[in-house]
């Protein structure tokens, strides 16, 4: 399968339920400090809110948070890296009544709590230093 343009910016109408899936492969080895970003923002545009923040450090670590009136609110960290080095990954983020549930290859590693309604997402961005095969979202 051919990559997708990185960063890769689709608009979207999220509901309880909805899963949205990103298949893709570091680009280059852990020991450069890749990173994967994916956004889910309440507008057609990267300023707006984001009601959730899902930045991936390979290799170190997984921050989660949001955005509102351009004030970042309180981070949320997680150790537990099921990412491998060279690997190609499959990120499921699953939107639930109460919180986003992100799973990694089939397993679940990280929930994080909705503090903007996911009704109000209209763009999912994904970026950084991936190469991207595969994005959509189910309802």
């Amino acid at each position: 399968m051919s990559p997708l343009p990185v960063p890769h910016t689709e608009a979207v109408s999220l509901s309880a339920d909805s899963t949205v899936t990103i298949k893709g492969k570091p680009l280059v080895c852990f020991f450069n400090e890749p990173h994967l970003q994916v956004d889910f923002h309440t507008e057609m545009n990267e300023d707006s809110d984001i009601a959730f923040h899902f930045q991936v450090y390979f290799g170190s670590r997984v921050v989660m948070n949001s955005r509102e009136y351009k004030t970042w609110k309180q981070e949320v960290e997680s150790k537990d890296m099921p990412f491998q080095d060279g690997q190609e990954f499959e990120l499921s983020i699953l939107v639930l009544e109460d919180k986003y549930k992100v799973m990694v290859n089939g397993q679940c590693y990280y929930n994080f709590n909705h503090r903007i309604p996911f009704e109000s997402v209209k763009m999912v961005q994904v970026w950084r230093d991936i190469s991207l095969t595969q994005f959509g979202i189910s309802n």
